[in-house]
Order: C-alpha cells, then sequence, then structure tokens
C-alpha cells in the first residue's frame, strides 16, 4: 500500500518536511561515498532552512507539554498499561528538556562554522562547490569515508534534539486515530468534519496496483480528496473509476 499524507496546517507541514529531510540524513550519512556525504551536508542545510521559523522551537515545546498533559490523564485509566504510558511519557519529557536547552534556532551552532557557512554560501548555485572555488571542501571530500561520517555526525547532532522531538510528536499524532473505510464515488471523495474537533492530519492508503495518485484539500470544515491517474503523455487525469481506500484523520 502507498501512504498519502496531507497536513492541515503550517506547523505540521513543517514537521512532515522536516521529518522526511531526517531521515534522508541519517541515509546519506551512513553510505560511503564523498558523492552521498555532499548530499548529507546539503540536507544539514535544508533542515536549517526549513527550521528557520522563529517559532518552530515554541511551537514544538508547546506540542511536547500539550502531549504530556494528554498522557497524564490516562494514569487513572485501568485499559491502559502503565509501564507502556512511562516509557512514552519519558521520551516526551525527555524530548521536552533536550529541546529547551537547545539555544537559539535548529543548527544555530553551525552559523559559527566559518568553513561550513561558506559552502553553504555556495551550494545553492549550480555547480557552485567544484575543487576550485572550495578547494578545502573538496579536501574534505578526498578524506576516508570514516572522517567524514565522524563530520557529519558531530555537525548532525547539533540538530539532534528536533529530530527527536518531531518523531515522538508525528508518532503520537498518527497513533490517536483509527483507519476508516471509504469509497471515492467515480474518483472523488468529499466529507465534511465534525464541528468542536480540530483536524492536523489526513493520511490515506492506496492499492499500488490502482495506479492512483490523490489530489487533497481541505479546511476546517471538509475536505476533498480527486483521484488522477498519469496518462502516456506525462499529464494527470481524472479517474473516473469508483474507488475503496482507508482513510484517517488525526487530531
Amino acid at each position: 500500500m502507498i501512504l498519502y499524507e496531507y497536513p492541515f496546517n503550517e506547523r505540521i507541514r513543517t514537521y512532515l518536511r522536516l521529518e522526511q529531510l531526517f531521515l534522508r540524513l541519517s541515509e546519506f550519512v551512513s553510505r560511503e561515498s564523498a558523492l552521498d556525504h555532499h548530499f548529507a551536508l546539503v540536507t544539514i542545510f535544508e533542515v536549517m532552512d526549513v527550521a528557520a521559523r522563529a517559532d518552530l522551537k515554541s511551537d514544538a515545546l508547546k506540542d511536547l507539554d500539550r502531549q504530556k498533559h494528554i498522557l497524564e490523564a490516562y494514569r487513572s485509566n485501568p485499559a491502559i498499561a502503565q509501564e507502556v504510558l512511562d516509557r512514552v511519557l519519558g521520551q516526551v519529557e525527555h524530548c521536552f528538556e533536550a529541546l529547551n536547552r537547545l539555544p537559539g534556532k535548529a543548527g544555530h551552532a553551525l552559523t559559527e562554522n566559518d568553513w561550513l557557512m561558506s559552502i553553504r554560501s555556495r551550494i545553492g548555485i549550480p555547480g557552485g562547490t567544484c575543487e576550485f572555488d572550495l578547494p578545502a571542501y573538496y579536501a574534505w571530500q578526498q578524506k576516508s569515508s570514516a572522517l567524514r561520517r565522524e563530520d557529519l555526525e558531530r555537525w548532525a547532532g547539533t540538530l539532534t534534539p528536533f529530530a527527536e522531538a518531531i518523531y515522538v510528536l508525528l508518532k503520537l499524532l498518527r497513533g490517536a486515530s483509527e483507519a476508516q473505510k471509504v469509497m471515492a464515488v467515480g474518483g472523488q471523495f468529499q466529507q465534511n468534519l465534525p464541528q468542536g474537533k480540530t483536524f492536523q492530519l489526513l493520511r490515506m492508503t492506496l492499492e499500488p496496483s490502482l495506479g492512483l495518485i490523490p489530489e487533497v484539500s481541505g479546511n476546517r470544515l471538509m475536505v476533498s480528496i480527486r483521484l488522477m491517474r498519469q496518462g502516456d503523455d506525462d499529464k494527470l487525469h481524472a479517474s473516473l473509476d469508483d474507488t475503496a481506500f482507508d482513510l484517517t484523520l488525526c487530531s
């Protein structure tokens, strides 16, 4: 099954973007080649750009604190395994404390590294990191993969509190709701959202063999999904088929 996610607000949109970047960063750092490590460094700079929002850290701390209070309310629930609850609460509290101790925005410590900032200033220029432009960076790329990885892990470590906080917050958000089976009649699906409840994330799964691509739009009142299919002309065309899929609305 292919899972698609659609955020209902800018905060969750930023969390999803950062999650994708942190997953990519972990993948590139674990590899051996200098080219992979180049793109690991590109990803670190992308994380810094995405996380440049002044209120991102504050939003994450507020969300962690809100989740802590929600989880604490389950203390008296006999249907909840207390050891599991304690473990999750421990994760939330650890993320809150680590993020709260972090000075400034994500990657703030890296902005004081002149060598890294010289690379960042040229990395967005097509071909801007050639050896004649950045000989020191070219020399770094000639080091062993172990030495490069050690440097990358040190630089990426300054972003770890953000990565862990976003992982925990999205895991709790995704796990708080159950999927429902719905039908897109003639390739289209609409659902009015119940008032008094704020949804933050839509998740839907489609069978890969159907070859369908969802176009999702939504607001606090309604969600609309149109299923498309890519044609031989590489353009998207509306599907007219009745299609069942799983839908989860996370609040």
